[in-house]
């Protein structure tokens, strides 16, 4: 008779709240990758994710470290332990919030670029769209920008004309939001 003939499970050994060293081990590591998110955010953002004391002391110690160096991994260490007592949803939900609000802010971005560029290569009816877009648009200013602009783009001179035009639509953009 070998010794696991005389095995009997016990009720107890097989707990149903029973989680793997490997489970515990992703999961750490899940805690660490969203930990290490946090010292990438500025301050004004930092105060808007709901951080305990420690965790945003810690956060802060990050932050003033240099990158790529040991002493900046051992941070990251701390702040995924730390992140064990934290509510990972709410803070996953606080940075996808500012993730979300940069990538809407890039597609404005781009969407300025789009017209900077249809603008300066299009006719007037380029412009005409425009206006549609953005009816409180100073027409006399925004046709000698374009003018500069494209003169600027005929003689192959750097692009001041072109970037005073861009900073005229996200003026205006941010005075429609």
């Amino acid at each position: 008779m070998s010794q696991n003939d005389n095995f009997q499970p016990d009720d107890n050994e097989f707990d149903e709240d029973f989680v793997s060293k490997s489970q515990r081990k992703r999961d750490m590591d899940k805690l660490q990758a969203l930990g290490a998110r946090l010292p990438e955010l500025n301050k004004e953002q930092l105060a808007k994710v709901p951080l305990g004391d420690m965790l945003r002391q810690a956060v802060e110690e990050a932050q003033r470290l240099k990158p790529r160096c040991e002493a900046t991994r051992r941070q990251m260490q701390y702040i995924g332990r730390l992140m064990q007592a934290e509510d990972a949803d709410a803070i996953q939900a606080a940075i996808e919030r500012f993730e979300a609000g940069k990538q809407a802010h890039m597609q404005i971005f781009h969407k300025l670029e789009r017209w900077r560029d249809r603008l300066i290569l299009g006719d007037n009816s380029d412009l005409q769209a425009y206006l549609d877009d953005d009816p409180g648009a100073d027409i006399q200013h925004l046709r000698q920008l374009l003018r500069n602009a494209k003169k600027e783009a005929s003689l192959d001179k750097p692009p001041a004309a072109s970037r005073k035009l861009f900073k005229y639509l996200r003026a205006r953009a941010e005075d429609r939001l």
